[in-house]
């Protein structure tokens, strides 16, 4: 990833999109640059089934090393009720709608700005 954050920005975009073609519900995508130093992008969002958590998982992990991102590491993809990938400076956060709504992710980094993801109409 560059200094400048230009990767991993387009990086976490992809990655709500592909979850959002993926019929995942909730999809939403933080800038964390300034609010934590754990990562500096993060993408939340909710699947109505294991098999649909992993399904999204998977794509995020090939879509990664397709652009040259190899995911650092994964976890929760057994019991798939909260899978996270990570690529250090973008982490995705795949959850089950009770599992979602408990932790509240987005309430925890409510002072991040929000990314803009959604394709325009046109494209």
């Amino acid at each position: 990833m560059d200094v400048a954050g230009g990767n991993a920005l387009q990086l976490a975009i992809e990655l709500a999109r592909l979850a959002s073609d993926l019929k995942a519900e909730d999809v939403v995508a933080l800038d964390l640059r300034g609010v934590t130093a754990v990562t500096d992008f993060t993408v939340i969002a909710t699947g109505a089934s294991d098999r649909q958590l992993r399904a999204i998982a998977d794509a995020a992990m090939e879509y990664g090393r397709k652009v040259g991102d190899k995911p650092y590491g994964v976890d929760g993809y057994e019991n798939a009720i909260w899978i996270v990938v990570d690529f250090v400076d973008v982490v995705l956060h795949v959850f089950a709608k009770p599992y979602r709504e408990y932790y509240d992710l987005e309430l925890l980094w409510g002072d991040a700005p929000r990314l803009h993801w959604a394709r325009s109409e046109s494209a």
